[in-house]
Order: structure tokens, then sequence, then C-alpha cells
């Protein structure tokens, strides 16, 4: 018996439908599946990172000494040293026996930290001291450019004062608060062993204050 032409079309109309049903339940499963694929990528790849970020740490992680434990030759401290804030000139080698001072009365404005090309007032680099900071200092006619460089690349690149001294013991010579040593070469490992043991050292009275929002001296640098 022959199929009505109207039955046919339906049919035909139904089939196509299916078909177009059937292509996009495909298209849904292949989205589900990329998705699926970039989310697990995405983690896999997230972790690959923190792994390499974390093994880099582990590796250039050092941990930091304890100041109490290293020992220096030739080293001089002073102890009990007043902390006095004063508007006048202060004899450092008259009053303690230092050259350049190493604590002691001071002006009542800190040196900003940082490297000068001149020489510094003392009383205030004393007050940089008190916060902290190391204070290297040098003879210009027996340090020269390239000497120089490395000197400031050995120290920190905060709380430390770097300037020209005239009159030094020694080529160099690096001061904290109460502590002191004259070095003849920057190559010398005690500039390392003096920075590890007294810069911003957790003993000093004001430990922590800012070394900057003082004064800027003459030549500065950096």
């Amino acid at each position: 018996m022959p199929v009505p032409p109207e039955q046919t079309k339906k049919q035909q109309q139904e089939a196509r439908r299916a078909e177009k049903v059937a292509e996009y339940k495909k298209k849904q499963a292949r989205e589900k599946r990329n998705r699926r694929i970039g989310i697990i990528s995405a983690i896999v790849g997230g972790v690959a990172v923190i792994s390499l970020v974390v093994a880099f740490i582990v590796v250039q992680y050092t941990p930091k000494r304890d100041p109490a434990s290293i020992k220096i030759s030739d080293l001089q401290t002073w102890d009990d040293l007043p902390t006095t804030h004063v508007n006048e000139t202060v004899d450092y080698q008259s009053e303690y026996g230092m050259t350049p001072p190493a604590g002691g009365e001071h002006n009542g404005v800190w040196l900003n930290c940082g490297v000068y090309s001149e020489p510094q007032t003392n009383e205030n680099a004393v007050h940089a001291l008190e916060h902290g900071a190391v204070w290297a200092t040098y003879d210009a006619s027996k340090v020269d450019e390239s000497e120089l460089k490395t000197l400031i690349g050995e120290l920190p690149n905060t709380y430390t004062v770097v300037s020209p001294y005239e009159g030094l013991p020694s080529p160099i010579v690096l001061s904290a608060w109460g502590a002191q040593i004259e070095v003849t070469s920057v190559d010398d490992p005690r500039i390392t062993d003096f920075v590890d043991k007294f810069w911003r050292s957790a003993l000093l009275a004001e430990q922590g204050a800012a070394c900057t929002g003082g004064i800027d001296g003459p030549g500065k640098v950096s």
C-alpha cells in the first residue's frame, strides 16, 4: 500500500530534526570534554609552577646566622654609649676614642641611608647608626672606583651609609652602634661577618626606626 506523501514529508522532517538533535548533543559532549581537559591542564600547570617556586625558594633560602655566634677578629666595641641628642659638634675621638664615630651623643636628625660621594656630618650619621644602620667609610685616596663598587655590593641596599672619610686609620672602616672594624681590603670576609652581626641589630633601643625621612647629606648618589 503506498505511503501518503504527507506522511513521507513528516517522517523526513522528524528524521532531520533527530539528526540535528544528535549533532547538537555530540557538540555539547565535545565542548564538555574540552573544558574538562582544559581544567585538568590548568591544574597540572599550576601545580608545576608552584613546585618550581617552592624549589627555587628552598634552593635560594639561606638561614640567617645567629648574630651572637659570629666572632670577628680585631673588633672594637663600646658599651653604655649615651644616646643624648645635642645641637653642637661632638669630638668623638676625644670623648670616646673613635674615628669615625660608632655611637655616643648625636644630632636629633638622622642622616638618610644611602651612598654618598662626599664626607658626612658625624652627628647625623651616628643617629642613623642608632636606627640600626651600618656605616661604611673609606679613604678615597686608597680605595679606587672598582673597589668601592665591590664594597657597596657587599652591603645591604637598605640601612647602610657609604661615604668617604678623612683621617681614617685604615682604607675602610665599618661602624655600627657600639662596634667597629678596620679593614684593608674589600675582599675581607669580616665585612660580611660585621654586617650579619650588627646590621639592624635587635639589641638597639631604636631598632626598626626609619633610615629615611631625616636629611640627605651632600653628594648623595643613591
